[in-house]
């Protein structure tokens, strides 16, 4: 069921504010009525669309309400009609003017009507269709693509396609040297500002026919962009190109407002299977996840707005690259978990990997990838993830994630290195008596030693590795002996030793 909360984040998105905040955005929206002023005021409808109210007339419609929410297109209500939606404790929405009812309309009816029913993974088969249509109309393939240059969908028509068209579709977004070029011609500026269809030169190696590109726009909002192939400007089919940008908005609004209630469903699914609330099995049967064994991965984008980056990254994660989607995600703080189904680990980094070609260059990703699990024990790769992260924070000139499997016992030696910085383990013994005495009188015991336990008690090798003679390594180990009680031939003893100097740090 849709919460008021979702309507209203989902709705910013269009730039929408909330003027008036009720007791609690948690109340569930099961219906939508259009209200005009000629209507009697609306009943038992959970959001009412003020079509045609004006702010004078906006306190007598809250007063006769027993909506939920009710949205106005409108720069500002009078106190008045606030006072009224406080007292009856209404979700007051103001839309900017510029964005027209019927894109309003359409992302509320998808949410709270059809937000129900959406499945991961669901395609704009709509703007497919009106690919087709409009390339019959105007003679050329068509793509439809978002404000990104990613493909949301392209025609069946493929007579007379070049090259470019085939890369950008098969690779699910222009290429990055078309698009270079284009900035050049200044055509993204014109798609920011102008709602007229441009006519672009050919562009691209071996490309003989130009494009007409027209932008799909909400209000002021810049959603995306319909091309068309074509040798020659198309000045006739103008209007056709125009009411397919609006036809192509609406369709755009519906497919987000869906797709971020399908990634809000699936992000509680995710989060609920990786801190173990949900039946996992029962969880990857809902979000279509094939078995048997799983990794989570955990990432943390960064940038000059970490925030930003993160929304970014999760964007990605569950938009997927190409035109499959192998893993399911949830974004919980600044970190995006995701559950691939793969056991092996070079899977999962390719994964990462492809997340941060779909980044922007000035942002850089850190990764970790727990080990492989299955269902029953998804919670366990998730803390590997967590502690796989951290090390990656920690030396973050790794390439790529740390992968648990592989990085085991440095974050073994990490956790070791955490609990002696709570004083949680001994501060007496012989390596602190050894590290005492090197900072008093200058000495190298501790470093003799760490060489003399990692060379197995070899006493050429030791003094191989220290550059001193031998005599120079049994004279050290002697006065090291007077020192504290060193019980070298207790298995135990240097075992704890080794320890010890592992979560120590530094020599001095």
């Amino acid at each position: 069921m849709v919460r008021l909360d979702r309507l209203i984040n989902v709705l910013g998105g269009l730039g929408v504010r909330l003027e008036t905040t009720p007791a609690t955005r948690a109340r569930e929206l099961r219906s939508v009525a259009v209200h005009a002023p000629c209507d009697p005021a609306a009943g038992g409808e959970d959001v009412v669309l003020a079509v045609g109210v004006g702010a004078e007339q906006a306190a007598e419609l809250l007063r006769g309400t027993d909506a939920v929410a009710v949205l106005f297109r409108a720069s500002r209500l009078d106190p008045q009609a606030l006072a009224v939606a406080r007292e009856r404790d209404v979700a007051v929405l103001l839309a900017d003017p510029a964005v027209s009812w019927g894109q309003l309309a359409g992302v509320v009816y998808g949410v709270v009507l059809e937000g129900r029913e959406t499945e991961a993974g669901r395609g704009p088969t709509d703007l497919f269709a009106l690919a087709d249509a409009l390339a019959e109309t105007v003679g050329g393939p068509v793509t439809v693509e978002d404000h990104r240059s990613g493909v949301l969908a392209y025609s069946s028509r493929q007579h007379g396609a070049d090259p470019v068209r085939a890369e950008t579709i098969l690779g699910r977004r222009v290429p990055d040297e078309i698009r270079r070029e284009l900035a050049d011609r200044g055509v993204f500026r014109h798609l920011e500002v102008s709602d007229e269809p441009l006519f672009v030169a050919p562009v691209g190696r071996g490309v003989t026919s130009g494009r007409v590109v027209v932008a799909v726009r909400a209000g002021r909002e810049l959603l995306g962009s319909i091309w068309v192939e074509t040798p020659t400007p198309l000045d006739d089919a103008r209007p056709a190109l125009r009411d397919a940008a609006r036809t192509a908005a609406a369709h755009m609004l519906r497919a987000r407002a869906s797709a971020d209630l399908e990634r809000q469903v699936e992000s509680d699914l995710v989060i609920g299977l990786v801190e173990g609330h949900e039946d996992p099995v029962a969880a990857l049967s809902r979000l279509g996840l094939p078995g048997p064994r799983y990794r989570v991965v955990a990432v943390q984008a960064g940038g000059a707005d970490r925030n930003a980056a993160a929304l970014l990254a999760f964007e990605r994660a569950t938009t997927g690259f190409g035109w499959t989607r192998p893993g399911r995600s949830a974004l919980f703080a600044n970190t995006v978990y995701t559950v691939v189904p793969y056991e092996d680990a070079d899977r999962a980094r390719r994964w990462v990997r492809a997340l941060g070609r779909e980044m922007p260059e000035d942002t850089s990703l850190l990764a970790g990838i727990g080990g492989p699990a299955d269902p029953l024990h998804l919670v366990d790769s998730r803390r590997e993830a967590d502690e796989s992260l951290a090390l990656h924070a920690e030396h973050p000139d790794r390439p790529v994630a740390v992968v648990y499997d592989e990085a085991w016992h440095e974050l073994l030696l990490r956790q070791m290195r955490q609990a002696a910085s709570l004083r949680r383990v001994p501060d007496r013994g012989p390596v602190a008596d050894l590290r005492r005495h090197d900072r008093a009188h200058g000495t190298r015991h501790v470093e003799t030693l760490r060489a003399w336990l990692e060379c197995q008690g070899d006493l050429a090798a030791t003094a191989s590795r220290l550059e001193v003679h031998p005599n120079t390594v049994r004279y050290r180990m002697r006065r090291m002996a007077e020192v504290t009680a060193l019980d070298l031939d207790d298995p135990e003893s240097r075992l704890a030793m080794i320890i010890a100097l592992a979560v120590s740090g530094p020599l001095v």
